[in-house]
């Protein structure tokens, strides 16, 4: 399996929130596993309040379906009551990647 594209999201959690934030990316792996042509999906907490998705697809139509998909659903509707502000969305090209 190759992958070309790609996103990192970086998310920032209202004070007092950081736990729902976890448990809502933790919440999202079965939604995720729905996608097939997501490839791999990461959830990272970087500090305290701060939060990261980094995730891989083979071509532009899977990267176009994951944003218009279950979690970024999920993500717009329960946004604004846990995030400081909206997520910081950066699209990106795979260089170079190991895969299993």
């Amino acid at each position: 399996m190759t992958v070309s594209k790609g996103l990192i999201v970086r998310l920032e959690a209202k004070q007092g929130q950081e736990e729902a934030v976890a448990s809502f990316l933790r919440s999202a792996v079965p939604l995720v596993d729905e996608e097939p042509a997501t490839i791999a999906w990461f959830a990272f907490q970087t500090s305290a309040s701060s939060f990261a998705i980094v995730d891989v697809f083979p071509d532009e139509d899977g990267r176009r379906a994951h944003l218009a998909g279950a979690v970024a659903a999920a993500l717009e509707e329960h946004g604004p009551e846990l995030l400081a502000q909206p997520p910081q969305i950066e699209t990106v090209d795979a260089l170079a990647t190991k895969l299993p």
